[in-house]
This record gives C-alpha cells, sequence and structure tokens, in this order.
C-alpha cells in the first residue's frame, strides 16, 4: 500500500523525489516542500546498492546486536539535517511550533536524550521549547544571567560542557522540567548571541555520559545561528 505524504501547508498530496540513498524530497504544488530520510527497507532490498551504504550491524563480545555509525556517515546525516532545520527556519510556522521542531531534530540526530531552547526576554532566560523535558515547563522554567549551567554560558559567553552535572554545583533543577527523573548526566550549553546582546541558549542532555565529537559540537553552533536567524526573520515580520 503506498503511504501517501500531505502537506503541512495545504494538506495536498505531495510528490516524492529521492535524492541519494539517504534522502527523498517531497514536494506540494502550493510550493512547499521538506526532506524526509529514505526508507532504509528500500535500500536493503535494491542489490543495485553497495554493501556501504548499508546498516553497519554487528555483534559485540557479548552476542549483542549494535550498530557503528562512521563518522562521515554521521556528518552526511547531519547535513541533512541542517537542511530541515533551515527550512524551517524561513518557513512561515508559528515561532514556537519552529523550536519545538528543532528541538526534536537536533536530538535525534545527535543521540541526546534533551534538548532545550531557552530565549532572553530582557530580563531571563525562559525555556521556550523542549525536547524530552515536561512540555509543562515551557514558558515557566527561567534562569537569570549566571545562575545554573546555561546562565553561566551566557554570563562568560562561551559553550560549557558538562561531563557530569551530579558533580557539578552550579546545576540547577526545575520542579517544572521533572529533570530529577532522567538524572542527568552529560550537559553541553552553547549561548546565542546578537552582536553584544544575550539571546538564549541551546542546551544539549544526555542521561549517561556523552563524549561529544567536534562535528557534533560545530552541528550545535551552526543550529544555534539558525535559531537566531529564525527568531530575528519573525520579529521583523511584525
Amino acid at each position: 500500500m503506498e503511504t501517501i505524504i500531505r502537506c503541512r501547508r495545504c494538506g495536498k498530496k505531495m510528490d516524492s523525489r529521492r535524492i541519494d540513498d539517504y534522502k527523498v524530497q517531497f514536494s506540494c504544488s502550493c510550493g512547499f516542500s521538506e526532506y524526509r530520510p529514505a526508507p532504509s527497507a528500500t535500500k536493503a532490498i535494491n542489490p543495485h546498492y553497495s554493501q556501504e551504504s548499508l546498516l553497519n550491524l554487528k555483534f559485540d563480545t557479548s552476542g549483542e546486536l549494535y550498530f557503528e555509525v562512521q563518522r562521515a556517515d554521521r556528518e552526511k546525516m547531519e547535513i541533512i539535517t541542517l537542511k530541515e532545520i533551515s527550512m524551517l527556519a524561513s518557513s512561515d510556522y508559528p515561532l514556537d511550533e519552529v523550536l519545538k521542531d528543532v528541538c526534536e531534530k537536533t536530538a535525534r540526530r545527535l543521540g541526546v536524550d534533551i534538548c532545550s531552547i531557552y530565549l532572553w526576554d530582557g530580563e531571563q532566560m525562559v525555556l521556550r521549547a523542549t525536547y524530552g523535558l515536561s512540555q509543562k515547563a515551557v514558558g515557566k522554567a527561567k534562569l537569570k544571567i549566571g545562575e545554573g549551567i546555561t546562565g553561566t554560558a551566557v554570563k562568560e559567553r562561551r559553550p560549557i560542557l558538562v561531563p557530569d552535572v551530579s558533580q557539578d554545583p552550579r546545576y540547577c533543577y526545575f520542579p517544572e522540567t521533572k529533570e530529577e527523573q532522567y538524572r542527568i548526566k552529560t550537559m553541553y550549553s552553547y549561548p546565542i548571541f546578537s552582536e553584544d546582546e544575550p539571546f538564549g541558549v541551546l542546551n544539549a542532555q544526555t542521561v549517561s555520559i556523552k563524549d561529544f565529537q567536534e562535528d557534533e559540537l560545530n552541528f550545535i553552533s551552526i543550529v544555534a545561528n539558525m535559531i537566531l536567524g529564525a527568531v530575528k526573520m519573525r520579529a521583523e515580520k511584525k
């Protein structure tokens, strides 16, 4: 049975076009388009795909199956996500919807458990979107500059990577986010600035200690700049 993909703007059926081994472009007559990952099943049954394009599945010493990701493959998938996020940022969707989608796409691509966006309201950093934390905390969780790891990243004007937040006294728990149930370990906070003015923070968190790779940190910085552009574009339209 054919799966029908409908346009998120007008609801019409979208046409599909495979771009490469990893993504498919869906386009609508109204002008809207988006990219989605290509179905792995399609690659597996096509004899013309090389072995390198298939999932790299292996067994460890205990007999458990695991998926090995090469750095080049990860970078290729990150580029796809950046295209998706760029399209979201420049779309006419409501800002809150865009920020929530950005959090989810970033978390899934990096393989982190939690991704959150805080924006500066002139007095505090306010949680505007999250993937992984309680949605009830959006708009309620707030931090002053210098407060917590998030606020410290803004105060010091630099990204902060904490391998284990349980060992860092700066870490703040918010009852609204229900963070205590996750027992968060690693946290990376990337501050966003508009020239010299604080603008927000992009956070990535995991429940087990994670060694962020250089390309992953670069990926986060690019997403942060896209967030800045998305917010500014909507502010200019008002």
